[in-house]
């Protein structure tokens, strides 16, 4: 091989061990992305009747807050991560189907480090009306 062949050959592998590694880089917080059960058992969920006190329609993971009132009378804050927004878009539910203010009881899988006032999304059911929203478990 002369000494041009082996400058280019060295270069085109120079070139391509820094695009491998752009790509790398670029594509971690793809890889770093947890499966639901990852946080979440899948065989345990609790319920929590309430008033819907906001959505949070953020990336990577919505959140839903719900305010609960336990036996005494004293209100908590129970929330729950969702699927992303873009997911929810694109089965054609929209941030403004979370009805703000109104009485809810929402389903949730338990946290596998048994947070009492955290889970994830299953479902909304609204009271006024009856209106029941099913939500898929991350890549399901």
């Amino acid at each position: 091989m002369t000494n041009i062949a082996m400058t280019k050959t060295k270069a085109c592998g120079i070139a391509f061990g820094a695009i491998a590694l752009m790509m790398a880089a670029l594509g971690s917080p793809l890889w770093a992305h947890h499966s639901v059960t990852a946080e979440f058992d899948p065989n345990e969920e609790w319920t929590a009747t309430g008033i819907l006190k906001k959505v949070d329609w953020i990336n990577p993971h919505t959140a839903t807050w719900v305010e609960v009132k336990d036996e005494s009378g004293k209100v908590e804050t129970w929330g729950c991560e969702g699927n992303p927004p873009s997911t929810y878009s694109r089965a054609g539910v929209h941030r403004e189907d979370w009805r703000v203010g109104e009485q809810v009881t929402i389903t949730c899988l338990a946290a596998k480090d048994h947070s009492k006032h955290w889970g994830f999304l299953k479902q909304i059911k609204y009271h006024s009306d009856g209106h029941v929203l099913v939500f898929r478990l991350g890549g399901e």
